[in-house]
């Protein structure tokens, strides 16, 4: 079904200023995409992403690392270890442009249109869209992906797309879907983002079991190589239906992406060193500044990135369980707070690298500061009994102390008035007699040595601590049943953060396994917080949801903020090419391409470590 101008009722409505009149979808006009606020950067007719190369070569291979072991290649479900990269074989209905915040343009929907009131959406097939195997994409393979995913798939699809009414085919090639009136201005948004899947390859199939199979896709590239907990292999489909619209040209030109499997990242870099990765993300600010100093790096043949990213840093942390009675106090958790001595690790251990993680939107106008704006107190004036008065009176960020031991000395006096005292040295609970033991749970040996700081400085106030370091699989399976103390945990964030709020924070997903609210937090002030983010309808409404949301998460110490980078930290064999400047908000590496002049001989001295 397609549809042309927008009709009398549509014009009425925008002449007088208020909504249309109806919401008939021959009434509403059918666009290329769509913008959180305002309309796309890119107009109907763009050739390209601003940062892809519509002339970049085709061929070679990349090859990365992936940490601990897999055995599934469904990543949608809650059972198996899922393989790195899977969302490599999946087209979506739209896609976004790493250049905008938040925009999103055609891919397997060739035009979109939405109503005025944002009561519902529809989605026009591209009747070229095809499956690898010939088979056509059809709204009913939208409607079974979308019924899936929130029935059978990981919870954050049911958190993702709550707010969905009704999806209907309203032909082969047209999906109609139906939003309920809460007003998400990012619900039309990330349904474009909703994997495609084939229903009639599931047809017969327990898609909640995991498997090994080369599962069917529409996407670039397809599953090449499957060998369990060791590596897969993505090879780019010559074919792919896709490969000439805007927001494919000039990317996906890499004929082979492939991730190998290793115990940990101390022993993936010495395989990059060895030339036998391509690709290296650094996360470890020690090694960035003192494990670089091989001879192919002096030689030239290995290059060193640091890419600006202009995304909000969202939180890294160390998470409490608030289903442990442990942490049910606020004092403990203030307590636990106070013995983090970031600036000591930042100095000994980071060389300085990083800045302190205050905010749950760090590095961007959502962060809160000072006292609340009035704004922010409208917001959270209706909840002024439920909330601390800190929130209300108190400036951001939290004033403690400096200097580690008059921190420790507050740590101790918030523990004392938790009702917990030193007992043999031990700090010990007086109503239970039980001792104050902690347990950091870890899957990678490399962050032994930053946890071992906070356990001394616990060990100081009588808190004991253990590390407990298990391999991934056992790690996932303790965070889908929350059987931890402490994890090291991250909740990272967009320029425009919305839907994904819910699976965070809110009461429904406290106890859903698998979710992402890995505090379990139960608050009927943040769920209501996080419903007025989500209902959002202008960029100052939404800083102004987001800081109040930060300001009474801030206030909860639920976690134990570490720290972030302003950029990206990539090492690569220099045999890639790219286009610069980098998009603004994500790095994009489907836009790179193997430089076929210089390849053969960076793979040459790869082939000959």
């Amino acid at each position: 079904m397609r549809h042309a101008a927008p009709g009398l009722g549509l014009l009425l409505g925008a002449l007088l200023g208020g909504p249309a009149l109806a919401a008939d979808p021959a009434e509403v006009p059918t666009v290329h995409g769509l913008a959180l606020y305002g309309d796309p950067a890119l107009p109907a007719n763009f050739p390209h992403l601003p940062h892809a190369d519509p002339d970049a070569p085709i061929g070679g291979s990349l090859v990365r690392s992936a940490i601990g072991s897999f055995d599934s290649t469904n990543p949608f479900i809650i059972r198996g270890t899922p393989a790195t990269g899977l969302t490599e074989i999946y087209d979506t209905l739209l896609a976004q442009n790493p250049g905008e915040p938040f925009s999103m343009y055609g891919l397997l929907a060739e035009g979109v249109r939405l109503d005025p009131d944002r009561q519902w959406i529809e989605f026009d097939l591209h009747p070229e869209a095809r499956f690898h195997d010939g088979h056509p994409v059809e709204a009913s393979d939208v409607i079974f992906s979308f019924e899936t995913l929130t029935e059978q798939g990981q919870p954050f699809y049911a958190a993702y797309y709550a707010d969905v009414v009704d999806i209907r085919a309203v032909d082969d090639d047209t999906v109609h879907i139906d939003l309920a009136d809460s007003e998400s201005r990012e619900l039309p948004l990330i349904l474009g983002q909703l994997p495609i899947l084939p229903a009639h390859y599931w047809e017969g199939r327990d898609f909640e079991a995991t498997t090994r199979d080369a599962l069917l896709g529409s996407g670039p590239y397809r599953i090449a190589e499957v060998e369990p907990g060791r590596r897969i292999v993505y090879e780019r489909v010559a074919d792919y239906w896709g490969k000439e619209l805007p927001v494919n040209r000039g990317r996906h030109n890499i004929e082979r992406l492939v991730f190998d499997y290793y115990r940990d990242q101390t022993v993936a870099l010495e395989a990059f060193k060895a030339g036998n990765l391509d690709l290296r993300l650094e996360t470890s600010a020690r090694n960035w500044a003192t494990a670089y100093d091989f001879p192919a790096l002096e030689a030239g043949f290995v290059e060193r990135l640091e890419v600006p990213d202009g995304q909000p840093a969202g939180m890294q942390a160390y998470v409490m369980n608030l289903r442990r009675e442990t942490f049910q106090d606020v004092r403990v958790r203030e307590a636990l707070n106070l013995a983090f001595d970031f600036e000591w690790l930042n100095r000994n251990l980071f060389y300085g690298a990083y800045e302190r993680t205050e905010s749950y939107f760090a590095n961007s106008e959502m962060a809160a500061q000072g006292l609340p704006s009035e704004a922010e107190l409208a917001l959270l004036a209706p909840h002024r009994d439920e909330l601390p008065d800190a929130v209300f009176e108190a400036p951001l960020p939290i004033d403690h102390p400096e200097g580690l031991r008059p921190r420790l000395a507050r740590a101790l006096a918030l523990l004392e008035e938790a009702g917990y005292a030193v007992r043999d040295g031990v700090m010990t609970d007086l109503d239970s007699g039980t001792p104050l033991r902690l347990e950091v749970l870890l899957f990678d040996t490399q962050f032994e040595r930053v946890v071992q700081p906070l356990l001394q400085n616990l060990e100081r106030l009588g808190i004991q601590g253990d590390i407990r370091i298990v391999d991934v699989n056992q790690y996932l399976n303790r965070l889908r049943s929350f059987d931890f103390d402490l994890i090291v945990g991250s909740f990272p964030q967009s320029a425009n953060p919305g839907n994904e709020q819910r699976d965070f924070w809110t009461s429904e997903f406290a106890d859903v396994p698998q979710s992402r609210n890995l505090i379990g937090l139960r608050d009927p002030v943040i769920d209501d917080l996080v419903d007025t983010l989500i209902a959002a309808d202008s960029r100052e409404a939404l800083d102004t949801a987001a800081r109040a949301l930060d300001r009474v998460l801030r206030w909860g110490f639920y976690v134990i903020p570490q720290w972030h980078l302003g950029h990206t930290r990539f090492a690569l064999w220099d045999k890639f090419g790219w286009q610069e400047p980098f998009p603004e908000y994500g790095l994009d590496l489907h836009a790179w391409w193997v430089d076929p002049e210089r390849a053969p001989e960076i793979e040459a001295r790869q082939r000959n470590r």
